[in-house]
C-alpha cells in the first residue's frame, strides 16, 4: 500500500497505524490528519477514491462523513452565542415560533443541542425529497410531539438534529446552515468542507460502500459485541432506535448527488480529513498563526457536559455537550477534555484542549459501527502513544 503525505518527526506511529488499517482491518480508501497547537503534524492518504474502484485517493479527495458533520454544525449555534445573537437558555420558540407546537414551548436551545428535546423521531418519516426541502422538513419537526418530556432524558437525534438545527439557524440568521458554514467557517479557514456539496466539487468525492468486518487478533481494539438490548432495539421497527435512524424513508443513497447536495447538518456533510482536523484546531486556538473560531468561554461550552447517562436511542451510555459528543466508553476520543463527533461507520473528528490535538479521519469503507470504529480508534491510540 502506497501511503502518501507527510508526518512530522515523532508522529511516525500514526503512519504505522494508518498502514495497518489497510493491511489488517479491510480499509479501502482513507485519509487522516492531525494538528497540534495549530500546526499540522500528520497529513496522510492512501487507497482508492471509491470503495469499489481503482482510481487512487488524491490529495484533495473528500468523502461524505455522515454524523461527523454534526460536530461542525454544532459550532454554528456556539458562534452565534459568542456573537450575542443566540441565547442558549431561551426557549427555541423565541426564535422559531412554530416550534412551540405539541408541548415543546419550553424546550430551550440548550436542551435542543444536548439531544434532550425529545424529538428524535417523526410520526411519519420523510422522503428524501421532503428531507432536503428546508420548509417541509423543519415544519415536520416543529409539529412533532416529543416522545419524552423535554429536559428529563436524552437520546441521539440521528436525523432530526439536521432539521432542528437548520430551522433554528435559519430563523436566527436568515441564512441556511450550509451557507452559514461556507461563509463564516469554511471560507475563512480555507476548508474543503461543505454542508451542501456544490456541483463543481462533485468530481472530488469518492463513493461510499460497506467493507468486511475485520479485526486482527490481539489488536487491543474495542470489542464490537453489542448488548442484547441494543441488538433488539435495532431490529424492532417500533423502537426509538429504528425510528430515529429511519426518519428518512426509504433509506437514502449517500452516493446520490441529490443527497450530497442537501444541507443536512446531521448526516450529509462532505469533507477531507485535513479540513476536519483544521476545523477542530481552530476551535482550540489560531491555526498556522491565523484564524481562531472559539473564544475561551465558547471553548469551555463546547467541552462542558450537558447530558449524560442512558441514551434513549443508542441504548448505551452517552455524553453530550452542546451538540458535540464527549469522551466516554461509547465514544472514545483522546482523553477527558476531548469533544467532537464520530460518523456512523467510520469517520471521526475531534479536538482535545489538554493536549492541543485536533484530529480528522475520513474513509469510504463503511462498517456497522456507530460511535467507535476500530480503524479510527487505532489511529487515536497511535496519537495518544506519541504524546
Amino acid at each position: 500500500m502506497d501511503v502518501r503525505g507527510t508526518v512530522a518527526a515523532g508522529f511516525e506511529p500514526v503512519r504505522d497505524a494508518f498502514l495497518r488499517n489497510f493491511e489488517q482491518r479491510g480499509e479501502r480508501g482513507a485519509a487522516v490528519a492531525v494538528y497540534r497547537d495549530g500546526v499540522k503534524v500528520v497529513d496522510l492518504w492512501a487507497g482508492t477514491r471509491d470503495v469499489d474502484g481503482e482510481t487512487p485517493w488524491a490529495v484533495d479527495t473528500a468523502q461524505v462523513v455522515r454524523s461527523a458533520t454534526k460536530g461542525v454544525a454544532a459550532a454554528v449555534p456556539l458562534l452565534l452565542h459568542q456573537r450575542g445573537q443566540l441565547d442558549l437558555d431561551a426557549p427555541v420558540g423565541t426564535y422559531w415560533p412554530e416550534f412551540k407546537a405539541a408541548g415543546k414551548d419550553r424546550v430551550s436551545v440548550r436542551q435542543l443541542l444536548a439531544h434532550q428535546a425529545g424529538v428524535p423521531v417523526l410520526d411519519r418519516p420523510l422522503t428524501l425529497a421532503e428531507a432536503v426541502d428546508l420548509e417541509t422538513a423543519t415544519g415536520a419537526v416543529a409539529a412533532q410531539a416529543p416522545v419524552w418530556e423535554p429536559g428529563t432524558a436524552h437520546g441521539y437525534h440521528a436525523h432530526t438534529f439536521s432539521w432542528l438545527l437548520s430551522g433554528l439557524v435559519h430563523r436566527v440568521t436568515g441564512r441556511t446552515i450550509g451557507r452559514w458554514v461556507a461563509e463564516e467557517i469554511a471560507r475563512p479557514l480555507g476548508l474543503d468542507l461543505w454542508i451542501g456539496l456544490p456541483s463543481e466539487e462533485a468530481h472530488r468525492v469518492g463513493r461510499l460502500g460497506p467493507v468486511e468486518e475485520i479485526e486482527p487478533p490481539g489488536s487491543g481494539a474495542l470489542k464490537l459485541r453489542p448488548k442484547r438490548s441494543v441488538t433488539e432495539a435495532y431490529r424492532d421497527p417500533e423502537s426509538l432506535t429504528r425510528r430515529a435512524f429511519g426518519a428518512i424513508d426509504p433509506k437514502p443513497d449517500e452516493n446520490d448527488p441529490v443527497y450530497r447536495a442537501a444541507e443536512l447538518p446531521g448526516s450529509a456533510g462532505v469533507s477531507t480529513a485535513r479540513a476536519l482536523a483544521r476545523f477542530y484546531a481552530s476551535t482550540l486556538g489560531p491555526v498556522d498563526g491565523g484564524v481562531r473560531l472559539f473564544a475561551p468561554a465558547t471553548l469551555t461550552l463546547a467541552r462542558t457536559e450537558e447530558s449524560a447517562g442512558p441514551d434513549r436511542v443508542l441504548m448505551v451510555g452517552t455524553r453530550f455537550a452542546l451538540g458535540h459528543m464527549l469522551h466516554g466508553p461509547a465514544s472514545p476520543l483522546l482523553g477527558p477534555t476531548s469533544f467532537g463527533h464520530p460518523g456512523r461507520g467510520g469517520s471521526l473528528g475531534f479536538a482535545d484542549p489538554e493536549s492541543g490535538i485536533a484530529f480528522g479521519y475520513v474513509t469510504n469503507g463503511m462498517r456497522k459501527t456507530v460511535t467507535a470504529d476500530p480503524r479510527a480508534q487505532a489511529l487515536v491510540r497511535s496519537v495518544r502513544s506519541v504524546l
